[in-house]
């Protein structure tokens, strides 16, 4: 499963999920997509959303806002755990 983050540098809250990233070691599932920038942007409003970031799209579904990121980046971290 590859994540799509939807950013902008200078969002607090996206600074908090890109770090959530880097320090449970997932940039290698989650692609930083810059909202700053046409493609991006236009992605993420093909998707159904307004321009609020941060934003994540796991295949499925958008998950938006700093709390709602983390909670489904958790979700799959904890996938097979405890078994």
């Amino acid at each position: 499963m590859r994540f799509q983050l939807f950013h902008r540098l200078v969002d607090p809250g996206s600074a908090r999920v890109r770090q959530f990233v880097v320090e449970h070691e997932l940039t290698a599932e989650v692609k930083f997509r810059n909202v700053s920038f046409d493609e991006p942007l236009a992605e993420l409003k093909a998707r159904g959303a307004d321009d609020r970031v941060p934003a994540l799209w796991d295949g499925e579904q958008l998950f938006v806002g700093a709390e709602a990121v983390i909670a489904r980046l958790r979700a799959h971290l904890d996938v097979g755990r405890g078994k």
